[in-house]
């Protein structure tokens, strides 16, 4: 991709549309940055790229974005806005971050899609491969790094593990990971997808869009999704099952890790040798392990690695004990399968905030969970109302009108061996900058109670 003096419309300020802007600039292209959000809301953006010498405009998408040979979309812009959709109309190239990233990266990248754990399993994965010594870079979706602020600096016998949202993947043209990971599909995102589950489906399929004999493909034998929509892919394809023996790829059978190929045994270890709990971080662990054995890593760095992560910020993150009252971050948890993944993490009784930015999530889903779990829910946010009214006839619900109350709240009304939970089930930009913002938000509240 030549980028040299042609004009980019990156659309999006924060993090990935920033770092966008950056590359195109460095490598001779002239970036114009658009968002449509306020000043207030970006002002930390604002003053990153008139350092930069970066030429922008907020609070709105003016005529100006469409001076351009190319469109850069962030994740969080989505395709069916008028901007998107009038470039498209005027025969303007739209891509997403990920896609300009990649076609200035050299090293071998491992892609990671699906609704949940895509977070655990990239920085998982990251972790193997730098413990068995090889530069890695963990980027993308992930909420540290951009792709498009390491791409030039990985080298070809380096790697990148990368977590990639369906909304980056809508966007791809040339896109092609040496392995790609699909952990699960689960209804989310689908105010961005006309309601349409298959058209979720298919974005998150788009990982294997571009892939070869040469690449592999990880994907959840567990998923029924897998079965009713089958893959078209000329990947080798590899598979994880928690419940059931696979010919090629990795399962669970005697309390071991077992990993096959051909039916032949290529990797083995304890189940306890994963210092994270959960029925979920051992799919993640196998989907990571799986990638790890793909690539040829000794047996001994992948175990080393599996008992020395100590899992992410923000998913189901302990944060402190007072008075025997336990504190759990779980703002990561942008959807209801999160939650259900959460509360089966708890044998303690619960006080669980729950709400925000809604995304067509059913709370059915975890009804049973709630009426076994927990003693009381604090509805937040714009979801509030469906909160309240999807579990008043089932547990106790209030209404809150911030995550501080919530806490201090909380904290009051627990009793020691209780825990309060903050797993939202819900995108946070209706309180909050991000999930991140939210989760540091919860932290700081729940370590100044006195």
């Amino acid at each position: 991709m030549e980028l040299y003096n042609k004009k980019i419309s990156v659309i999006g300020a924060k993090k990935s549309g920033i770092a966008a802007a950056k590359l195109v600039k460095k490598l001779g292209g002239i970036p114009f940055v658009s968002d449509n959000s306020s000043e207030k809301n970006l002002t930390e953006s604002i003053a990153i790229l008139n350092e930069a010498g970066i030429r922008y405009e907020v609070g709105q998408h003016s005529e100006k974005v469409f001076d351009a040979e190319l469109f850069v979309v962030s994740p969080g812009v989505p395709s069916d806005v008028p901007v998107i959709i009038s470039a498209a109309e005027k025969g303007i190239k739209i891509i997403s971050e990920i896609e300009l990233a990649y076609n200035f990266c050299k090293g071998k990248i491992i892609a990671i899609t699906g609704t949940n754990g895509k977070t655990t399993t990239t920085a998982l994965t990251g972790h193997i491969f730098k413990t068995a010594g090889y530069k890695t870079y963990i980027a993308g979706n992930i909420g540290i790094t951009a792709f498009s602020e390491i791409a030039l600096d990985v080298q070809p016998d380096e790697f990148v593990s990368l977590e990639v949202s369906s909304f980056q993947l809508d966007f791809i043209d040339k896109f092609k990971p040496a392995v790609g990971v699909i952990l699960n599909i689960t209804p989310d995102h689908l105010n961005r997808y006309k309601n349409e589950m298959r058209n979720y489906i298919f974005s998150k399929y788009r990982v294997t869009k571009n892939q070869t004999s040469r690449d592999v493909l990880i994907i959840n034998a567990d998923d029924r999704i897998f079965t009713e929509y089958p893959i078209n892919t000329q990947s080798k394809v590899r598979f994880f099952s928690l419940s059931d023996t696979v010919a090629n790829g990795i399962s669970i059978q005697n309390n071991q890790f077992i990993l096959k190929e051909k039916n032949q045994v290529k990797f083995k270890c304890d189940v306890s040798e994963l210092l994270i709990k959960g029925d979920h971080n051992k799919a993640n662990a196998m989907a990571a392990i799986a990638a790890a054995v793909s690539f040829g890593l000794e047996e001994n760095s992948i175990k080393k690695a599996l008992n020395t992560f100590p899992g992410v910020e923000h998913r189901i993150e302990f944060v402190r004990e007072l008075n025997g009252v336990k504190f759990i971050n779980d703002s990561k948890a942008t959807n209801v399968d999160s939650v259900w993944y959460a509360l089966k993490s708890f044998e303690e009784p619960l006080f669980l905030i729950l709400g925000g930015l809604d995304k067509g999530g059913d709370y059915n889903k975890i009804k049973d969970l709630v009426v076994q779990k927990v003693k009381k829910i604090y509805a937040i946010g714009d979801s509030a109302d469906k909160v309240y009214n999807s579990f008043k006839d089932s547990v106790t619900v209030e209404k809150i009108d911030s995550l501080e109350e919530c806490v201090t709240r909380g904290y009051s009304e627990a009793a020691p061996g209780d825990v309060l939970l903050l797993s939202p089930a819900c995108a946070s930009y209706d309180m909050f900058d991000n999930f991140e913002h939210r989760g540091k938000v919860f932290k700081e509240t729940v370590q100044g109670l006195k």
